[in-house]
């Protein structure tokens, strides 16, 4: 395949909808030939895609190199509903089981070049998919006034030098250039609202309001839920440093480290009444008394920093091993806090509180012959989520354990082609997710709905990418 075409392909292929697979929002596949090895192949720098892992092993690569991939997630995740209550605390109704929540199949590109300069400079850009995710439940399953869709999308441009000081030390770096957008909706909790103002005393107001204004109050007995919708984007910057020791030729370790990235994702927010009723007098006298207008809206996002360590041993001209163990600081995504600009109303706060987690994996090479080499991995990783009750629809994350299979093809000495296949097994998790907020407050925004159920997931990851020296 032409070098050009299939950079354009990759390219095209950047507005694809995304599933996060890693810990957290992290898309789990930034490179193909380190997926067949469960990612554990960060100091072994054998490709272009060295660029993510560590930008100091583009010291290694010789020439000009170019390496296209892209990676299918194929999910398959179900919840059932173990008690979902509105704020009054009766049940919120609704189906009880989602087991169509996620995309059948979606898929994330990655791109990566490198060009070595002279004997100590080498220089490269890498294109990837750093976060997202993409969850559709249906608009009146049990967790609905928690959330009905979330959508996550980023690309990070990553332009990265590598200075190799002798044949033992090398060093990396690189700069990240993000681009993030998001949209959340979720349904609005009306009967609830139209309950607790009856209980409180107020329902008789709302009648006359209706009635005044020429509306049919009848029609608050059928009353269903509204819905509000925000979306925003943003440009984000950051860093990525890179260090790679190699005590022998056969021998490589390697530290990086990736930094945060703030987020100002600013955007709009919807909130649709129109078919809480058939009457619109009444749909209007209603979100009037909701307090909540279409509005600009804002949120504020810091990417969690990783920092990685790893190694790799060549035991024979057929065997090597490899082995990395990453931190992710993911403490850093505390509260998410939706604020409705201008609108005066208070924020709607989804509670997060993430712990910080460790990622280790284990992966081998075997060369089986001149033109193919195999490879696997074995990966486990932690999920940030304290515990059930932190534990919100969005990201209903768990432990997970990864094993990987991959292989690198040669085609011809200036081409190959990489393939890669991980199945993770998600750990089956709790939510008992309680909104602080509910509809009679006026200092902040939120349902109060809690989201009780049970989650599980399994995942699969289908990697393929060109690779071309020239």
């Amino acid at each position: 395949m032409n070098p050009k075409h299939l950079t354009l392909l990759v390219a095209l292929a950047l507005g694809a909808s995304l599933d996060a697979t890693a810990s957290g929002y992290r898309f789990g596949s930034q490179s193909v030939s380190s997926q067949g090895t469960a990612d554990a192949n960060g100091a072994e720098a054998a490709d272009a895609s060295t660029i993510f892992a560590n930008p100091a092993g583009l010291s290694r690569l010789e020439g000009r190199q170019i390496m296209g991939g892209v990676t299918a997630v194929v999910p398959h995740s179900t919840y059932q509903d173990a008690g979902s209550t509105r704020f009054t605390r009766t049940p919120t109704g609704g189906q009880a089981s989602q087991d169509d929540y996620v995309p059948s199949v979606v898929a994330g590109p990655s791109l990566y070049y490198s060009q070595k300069i002279d004997n100590q400079w080498t220089a490269g850009l890498g294109v990837f998919v750093p976060y997202g995710t993409k969850l559709d439940y249906d608009n009146n399953w049990a967790g609905r006034y928690s959330l009905t869709n979330i959508k996550l999308e980023s690309v990070n441009i990553n332009p990265s030098v590598a200075f190799k000081l002798s044949e033992q030390h090398s060093f990396g770096f690189g700069i990240d250039i993000e681009y993030m957008k998001a949209r959340l909706g979720q349904a609005v909790d009306v009967p609830g609202s139209i309950a607790a103002a009856q209980a409180a005393g107020s329902g008789a107001a709302l009648v006359r309001q209706i009635v005044t204004l020429g509306g049919n109050p009848a029609t608050l007995a059928t009353a269903g839920d509204a819905h509000a919708g925000v979306e925003g984007k943003d440009w984000g910057y950051g860093f990525n440093v890179g260090y790679l020791y190699s005590p022998t030729p056969d021998t490589r370790f390697g530290i990086a480290y990736r930094s945060s990235i703030k987020h100002e994702l600013k955007g709009n927010a919807v909130w649709d009444f129109s078919t809480v009723t058939s009457d619109a007098v009444v749909n209007g006298v209603l979100q009037a008394a909701s307090h909540h207008a279409n509005s600009a809206a804002r949120v504020d996002i810091t990417t969690p920093e990783t920092l990685s360590v790893n190694a790799f041993h060549q035991f024979d001209p057929k065997w090597a091993g490899m082995a990395d163990v990453t931190w992710t600081r993911h403490s850093r995504m505390e509260d998410i806090n939706i604020q409705f600009v201008g609108a005066g109303v208070g924020d709607l706060v989804i509670r997060q509180h993430w712990k910080n987690t460790v990622r280790v994996s284990l992966g081998a090479n075997y060369k089986l012959d001149d033109a193919i080499t195999l490879r696997g991995g074995i990966a486990h990783d932690d999920a940030p989520v304290q515990g059930d009750t932190l534990r919100h629809a969005a990201l209903p994350d768990a432990d997970r354990l990864q094993l990987s299979f991959g292989a690198n093809w040669k085609l011809t000495p200036a081409s190959s082609l990489d393939l890669a296949y991980s199945y993770l097994r998600f750990s089956d998790v709790n939510g008992n997710y309680t909104n602080n907020c509910n509809p009679t407050a006026t200092a902040c925004t939120g349902n109060g709905e809690t989201t009780r159920g049970t989650w599980k997931t399994r995942l699969q990851l289908i990697g393929l990418a060109y690779n071309y020296k020239f």
